[in-house]
């Protein structure tokens, strides 16, 4: 089901149906106003705009697939055959306000096109028109063909960038842009889950199913795939609310990738931000062509949207997948490029590289901002996302003077009716000058937090292999932070801690990075995969293998059921690790703040050791779901977790804690007692220098019930290397009520949820009683008389 045609813009000079080049173009108020850019279905034809602000003249290319034409181009199919292409020109009338367009005639759904742009070739002045080359529309809907490691995809000749124009013709090499109808199928209504109660699972559209025998072998990786009822399932019994996608929209491998025959798997090199990646459509809707491949996208956030879960896109609007100056010239960079790409402002000129990638967008200016909103709008009206995470927003932010968190760009997205509902989620982050920026992005803005990823993996993981060397560690304070929100960093707004601990996206790990398993496996990368020498990714790991680098024995799985093997007293190395996998699991889960799960953690998916896997497009990043007894154990501790976390309200709040009573009233607690209160291994609140004393490694943290009727929790960490007796706390007798009566919900040496049935006695404890912890242990205590979540059953 389609919209009805537009009609054609009035303001746009209508041209002859295409069959010959048209001649000169009409004349056209330069000062009109602007119209949508790209090229819309319109009454008997296509209204066509676009920018090239610095061209002399613009045409609009109909390219047309042919098997044998006297005229036709030579080339390369989409199947890798050979294919042959005839092109047909349309001189468009411009510029008005830089804008080039026409009404044309005669173009139905389904047309290929592109443009040429005539205009200077003066590299020194940033300027890089060159006609021999057909551009990509950056507002195409759809995208069909291969991008072929040819010279004529790059706009200059020979190695000099700054070198001649290239004469080549580039159209049989580079993928073409494709007039689609716009869709108006209804759609599910969006879930709307409330930030207090969202949990976030990062996926790839590919790896998430590839290897889920329980699809049909066609749905595999592809969008129908990740909507599938067995996907759906998976997610809903695990606790998901919100699934979002590593980027979908259309890609490139870039230059070095291609020229070796790889690809990027994450998907970080945009060609196209109004087109989805046909690659992860199902094989019918690629050869039915773009029109199906967006309607397989729509379809897959419908049936989503349908079972309650969010859909988030991870957008990358910092950079373009044309790279250096050296690069491809393939659509922003001849169109234009002193427009589109951030400049030093010297002459020559040269690209500003914030973002580590050769270029970065430069979101100074008004159509950079206007292109990646009206990107935003399209994938939130038509396709229906629940939101997006901005990969490096940073650079999204930089103005002349640098990161402004009240850039345009981030105030329009508090204020544009269409974007301002949705889930906004910033990686804060760039590597140019004070890139840094945690914190700093206006509400309602959440943002990833890599100071709560590296304070759970140093508590746990780091300062854990310190000690088993006999060297101190950091203590308690950092991570208390973190497990209280990050208030430190998130709560400077006016007024002050406007924003809570939602915005605090918590997480442990990401695409980027090791896996959960590996974090327990593995002291250093093994990258050699990635064909870079091991010298890419991240030496910052903050990991331990727990005495032995990489897999038990001979054993593949790095930590198999049975692995002997010594790695402290009386602890074998796979039953120690697999306990740090919970430890760091439910530190997570449990936290105040927005939870973020990679895909395939809950089920301890391994890299082997890859902590830098975007090349890799195999098993080692598709998730496994093949599961060994120790994985279904640990996939039902993550569900009984997120159980745990679903049903006590005092694990998810959505204001920062001050440590002191809830007013009372409605909503309130009435009793007296502070919302949160931390205490050391015997039962007494922390004084000063117990928090700054690096040797500490036990900490208990004690949430009240936010509203009458809900539970107190008490969540106990042990992170010496040595049993631990511990005084349990209390703080409803003091305020003259009752005392707590805790119940234990969760410990960490339970292999399976399932274990709470081996607890001696029936389980209660009052504060003062002195239990004993395990050596590198978490338990959970529960003060309610509301029944506890029932433990899945063993797998």
């Amino acid at each position: 089901m389609h919209a009805p045609p537009h009609r054609p813009d009035p303001d746009l000079p209508a041209t002859p149906a295409p069959g010959a080049d048209a001649g000169t173009p009409p004349e056209t108020d330069r000062h009109a106003p602007q119209p949508r850019l790209g090229v819309h279905l319109a009454g008997d034809g296509v209204d066509v705009a676009v920018l090239a602000s610095h061209a002399t003249a613009v045409e609009l290319c109909l390219v047309d697939r042919l098997d044998e034409v006297d005229e036709a181009v030579d080339g390369t199919g989409d199947d890798g055959a050979p294919a042959r292409f005839r092109e047909r020109r349309v001189a468009l009338s411009g510029p008005a306000y830089g804008v080039w367009r026409a009404h044309v005639t005669g173009v139905r759904p389904g047309q290929r096109y592109g443009f040429r742009v005539h205009g200077p070739w003066d590299p020194a002045a940033g300027l890089r028109h060159n006609p021999a080359k057909l551009l990509v529309d950056p507002y195409a809907r759809g995208l069909v063909g291969e991008l072929v490691d040819d010279p004529a995809i790059r706009g200059h000749a020979g190695p000099d960038a700054d070198g001649p124009a290239d004469d080549r013709d580039s159209l049989p090499y580079v993928p073409h842009s494709v007039v689609v109808p716009e869709p108006t199928a209804p759609l599910a209504p969006r879930p709307r889950v409330p930030w207090s109660r969202t949990v976030v699972y990062e996926a790839h559209v590919r790896g998430l199913t590839q290897r889920l025998e329980a699809l049909p072998e066609h749905l595999r990786g592809t969008y129908a795939g990740a909507a599938h009822p067995v996907t759906i399932a998976h997610l809903r019994e695990l606790g998901v609310t919100t699934l979002e996608l590593l980027p979908i929209h259309a890609n490139v491998p870039e230059p070095h990738l291609l020229a070796a025959g790889r690809t990027n798997y994450w998907g970080y090199s945009t060609l196209g931000f109004f087109a989805p990646h046909a690659a992860y459509a199902t094989r019918a809707a690629r050869e039915a062509g773009p029109e199906a491949v967006l309607d397989e996208v729509r379809g897959m956030v419908h049936l989503l949207h349908e079972a309650g879960i969010e859909v988030l896109l991870d957008v990358v609007h910092n950079h373009t997948c044309e790279g250096g100056p050296d690069g491809y010239h393939l659509s922003w960079r001849g169109l234009d490029n002193p427009l589109y790409y951030l400049h030093d402002g010297r002459s020559p000129a040269r690209l500003a590289d914030v973002t580590g990638t050769g270029n970065s967008l430069d979101f100074r200016r008004p159509a950079v901002v206007r292109a990646a909103l009206d990107s935003l709008r399209y994938w939130a009206q038509v396709v229906g996302v629940d939101g997006f995470r901005f990969d490096l927003a940073v650079t999204l932010g930089r103005g002349v003077d640098g990161f402004d968190a009240h850039h345009p760009f981030l105030v329009a997205l508090q204020t544009d009716p269409v974007l301002c509902g949705l889930k906004l989620v910033a990686e804060p982050w760039d590597v140019g000058p004070g890139g840094w920026r945690t914190g700093q992005f206006p509400p309602p803005f959440g943002e990833w937090n890599d100071r709560f990823r590296d304070a759970v993996r140093q508590f746990w993981l780091a300062d854990a292999r310190e000690a088993a060397h006999g060297r101190a560690g950091h203590g308690v304070r950092d991570l208390a932070t973190r497990l209280a929100g990050s208030a430190d960093l998130f709560g400077h707004s006016d007024p002050p801690l406007l924003r809570g601990p939602v915005a605090s996206i918590s997480y442990v790990t990401a695409h980027d990075g090791f896996t959960l398993a590996d974090l327990v496996a593995y002291e250093h990368k093994h990258n050699l995969a990635n064909g870079e020498g091991n010298r890419d990714g991240t030496d910052d790991n903050r990991s331990w293998n727990h005495g032995l680098e990489g897999p038990v024995g001979d054993a593949v799985d790095a930590l198999p059921d049975d692995a002997p093997g010594a790695a402290g007293p009386g602890l074998e190395i796979a039953p120690l690790r697999r306990r740090s996998i919970r430890n760091v699991l439910a530190t997570l889960l449990l936290s105040a703040g927005t939870p973020m799960i990679t895909a395939g953690d809950e089920m301890g998916r391994t890299q082997r050791g890859n902590n830098n896997a975007y090349v890799v497009d195999d098993e080692t990043s598709w998730v496994s779901w093949d599961l060994s007894p120790w994985r279904k154990d640990l996939l039902a501790t993550a569900r009984h977790l997120l159980a745990l976390r679903r049903e006590h309200a005092a694990l998810r709040p959505d204001a920062f804690y001050t440590g002191r009573p809830r007013p009372t009233g409605p909503g309130g607690v009435p009793d007296g007692v502070p919302d949160l209160a931390w205490f050391g291994a015997d039962g007494a609140g922390l004084d000063h220098a117990t928090w700054h004393d690096p040797g500490v490694r036990t900490l208990q943290m004690l949430r009240t019930a936010p509203a009458p009727g809900a539970s107190d929790v008490l969540v106990v960490l042990a992170g010496g290397l040595d049993p631990v007796d511990v005084t349990l706390p209390g703080l409803r007798a003091a305020a003259g009520g009752e005392p707590e009566r805790w119940t234990l919900a969760w410990d960490s040496a339970w292999e399976h949820p399932g274990d709470r049935a081996d607890v001696d006695g029936d389980g209660l404890a009052r504060p003062g009683d002195v239990v004993v912890l395990e050596p590198l242990n978490l338990r959970v205590y529960v003060s309610t008389a509301t029944p506890l979540p029932s433990p899945p059953p063993v797998l």
